[in-house]
């Protein structure tokens, strides 16, 4: 017999919020119907409208609440309301904290069925505000404002205009106001997604951790920017600690952010930053954790939980341009990194020379097929490090994992819903969770990233 949904779209109903969701969304039942409802808070009673309903949940929105938690404080950012980037200004930090922690538990009891994992209070970041050194801001046009660089509003490709991100580090507000005042002054056109003309579609901006370097990349649907020497003029007029202007090309007709072909239109082809004691040079293409102290805290506790001693063999499954392979080649024997996009493992290679590591190796190809293969030639890991995609482990990659046999697996998460899948899949295969330390990467977000240790039955 088919269960009847007890909500109705367009009604409204009175819903205490008990939990925090994936993108920091308040989580209620009515009836023993899950709702999600952007902006409501653990421990709130709302009563809200149901603007969405499927088989197993709904979504609401506030038309009021009713209980109010202590912890609901005031957004800083004027356009908060608006904004897409973030979804926890309203929520005291402390309370962000204790709520990241209580997400990752939720998916450890209703997904893994695991109640005996042992899981730590959230690392806080070392800064509330103003740590991402990466900025990606689409660029528009409006009948009001003119040329409008900023994020896009809740769900949305509407361009909310930004002028002070508090989230992002100061040079990139920086660059995004002086490429506004570049596009305005310069008459570019700007990109539409529904005609597919126009030019620039989004500014790029990266810093390294103390703001002494920075690149400008500006992302065009075609191949030539007029008046391009002006240009670049104005914005290193602009920009203190300007060290690189770069044009990527993405003629695509999608909403990819950028396309494969960049060209240097001034200045170096990369910044430098550091995480510990080890440097890396970061193309407009690389891949760096964009926030950086608080990525040194992740990788620590990775490190500690591999528990080397300088004798130990070590696979990284996902290694990405090797920022955790050359953190762990610093206390194992030996490293071996593995990642299926070449540019990747191009820069990996590059920042292990650049540190002058040894013993950390980096292998092109899928970690499926290249485990085995390595398994078959006689190398037994001691220790697997893992830092997959958002969507997790596929499950021949964990039974990969499983079969080399290692003494302990060290998962690094940004997604406690696909972690607590494949610690379920890996407990089938003879590996217990035995701790998680989540780690609070993008405070001001619902995003919650988590280091795990298996340890072979």
């Amino acid at each position: 017999m088919k269960s009847k949904i007890p909500v109705q779209l367009g009604q409204k109903y009175e819903i205490k919020i008990t939990g925090m969701g994936q993108s920091g969304e308040g989580v209620g039942r009515f009836e023993n119907f899950t709702v999600f409802i952007p902006y409501a808070l653990p421990g709130e009673t709302v009563e809200a409208k149901i603007t969405l309903v499927k088989k197993n949940y709904a979504t609401g929105e506030i038309v009021s609440i009713l209980e109010k938690t202590s912890d609901r404080i005031k957004p800083i950012c004027k356009v908060y309301d608006d904004c897409g980037a973030c979804q926890l200004q309203h929520y005291s930090y402390e309370a962000q904290l204790n709520a990241k922690k209580q997400k990752v538990i939720d998916m450890m009891e209703h997904i893994a069925i695991k109640k005996d994992i042992i899981i730590h209070p959230t690392i806080p970041s070392v800064h509330e505000w103003h740590y991402r050194n990466k900025m990606q801001f689409p660029i528009g046009r409006s009948k009001k404002e003119g040329i409008i660089v900023g994020c896009y509003a809740h769900s949305s490709h509407n361009i909310i205009n930004t002028e002070n991100c508090h989230i992002q580090k100061h040079t990139n507000n920086v660059i995004a106001n002086a490429v506004r005042e570049m596009a305005t002054k310069f008459k570019l056109s700007v990109y539409d997604e529904k005609t597919h003309y126009g030019l620039l579609r989004h500014v790029v901006g990266r810093t390294n951790r103390d703001e002494t370097e920075c690149m400008v990349v500006l992302v065009t649907a075609q191949p030539k920017i007029p008046r391009v020497r002006e240009i670049v003029n104005f914005l290193r007029s602009k920009i203190p600690n300007l060290t690189s202007v770069v044009q990527n090309i993405n003629t695509g007709r999608n909403n990819i952010i950028m396309g494969k072909e960049c060209k240097i239109l001034w200045g170096a082809s990369h910044i430098t930053d550091r995480l510990g004691s080890l440097k890396f040079k970061i193309s407009a293409l690389s891949f760096f954790q964009v926030n950086t102290e608080q990525a040194e805290k992740l990788y620590e506790c990775a490190l500690k939980y591999a528990n080397l001693t300088g004798k130990e063999t070590v696979i990284d499954g996902y290694c990405g341009t090797g920022t955790i392979s050359l953190f762990l080649a610093q206390k194992a024997k030996k490293v071996y990194g593995m990642e299926i996009v070449p540019e990747a493992i191009h820069d990996a290679i590059a920042n292990a020379r650049d540190n002058n590591i040894r013993n950390a190796e980096f292998l092109t190809g899928d970690a499926a097929k290249l485990m085995p293969q390595l398994y078959r030639k006689g190398l037994r890991p001691d220790v697997i490090v893992t830092d997959p995609p958002r969507a997790g482990c596929a499950p021949e990659v964990l039974k990969t994992f499983a079969a080399m046999r290692p003494k302990r697996i060290v998962y690094v998460s940004c997604n406690p819903a696909s972690l607590a899948r494949d610690i379920g899949i890996l407990d089938e295969l003879g590996y217990k969770a035995t701790e998680i330390q989540p780690v609070d990467m993008f405070p001001q977000t619902g995003h919650v990233e988590s280091v795990c240790l298996l340890i072979k039955k």
